[in-house]
């Protein structure tokens, strides 16, 4: 499991971490934080666990996660979350920046994946 282990899988959760519980405790933070940072950090964390997941059923550590594989969970969540969620849940707002950082976090996991993990 050297992906969990990773220094950047593992920051990148911690601070999704640490901005996630700053919003539900109401603690300030800058606009470009509280709106912005956990959704870039998104799909690389999500795609990091299915990677995880995929090598440990599998048991081998020379699988990756196709571009087809990135490309499609990142247009579920950017349609989930970014289309759907806004119309049912008040707590959703449509955003399109929020789509241009899921897909960067998710190219950005793609292109490193190899050379990270």
């Amino acid at each position: 499991m050297k992906i969990l282990k990773h220094p950047i899988f593992f920051i990148s959760l911690i601070m999704a971490t640490l901005i996630y519980s700053a919003q539900r405790l109401e603690f300030p933070l800058p606009n470009w934080v509280n709106f912005y940072i956990n959704d870039f950090l998104c799909m690389p964390i999500v795609l990091g666990l299915c990677l995880a997941i995929i090598r440990l059923i599998k048991k081998t550590e020379s699988l990756y996660v196709p571009l087809t594989v990135v490309l499609g969970l990142t247009v579920y969540f950017s349609i989930y979350f970014e289309w759907l969620m806004p119309k049912v849940n008040p707590r959703y707002t449509a955003d399109p920046i929020d789509v241009v950082l899921y897909f960067s976090g998710a190219l950005l996991f793609y292109k490193f994946q190899k050379r990270l993990f």
